[in-house]
């Protein structure tokens, strides 16, 4: 069964680089540029696997989702991979956050596959 990843990322070129390279692994891609998208498509759509999410977006970032996502239980249960330029961010950082696991920006082909492939969900 194909695994779905969505992805949530302000910048289309980014949001179609990652769809275009994950779908190439055999994974279905939805993307979304920003939280509220996100959380549209996760009310009206079966859940993902993984969601690859943003943290620096404007109308709704990243953390705005991470609060709401905790929210509901069917969300959280839903593995979700920070990625991010800051500085600031960690494993435990990402973690308190409630995320499974930290992409740092620019992302590196291999560890996104990687961690792809570690936290989509078993169906």
């Amino acid at each position: 069964m194909t695994k779905t990843i969505l992805v949530v990322d302000d910048d289309p070129l980014t949001c179609e680089g990652l769809a275009a390279l994950l779908r190439s692994e055999g994974y279905s891609v939805v993307t979304a540029l920003d939280g509220r998208g996100a959380m549209h498509y996760l009310s009206t759509e079966p859940a993902p696997d993984l969601i690859l999410l943003d943290m620096m977006m404007p109308v709704h970032d990243g953390w705005r989702f991470l609060d709401e996502r905790s929210r509901s239980q069917s969300l959280a249960s839903i593995p979700v991979v920070i990625m991010t330029a800051l500085g600031v961010a960690s494993s435990e950082w990402a973690a308190a956050l409630g995320a499974v696991g930290l992409l740092r920006k620019p992302l590196e082909v291999e560890a996104l596959l990687e961690t792809t492939r570690r936290y989509s969900r078993v169906a």
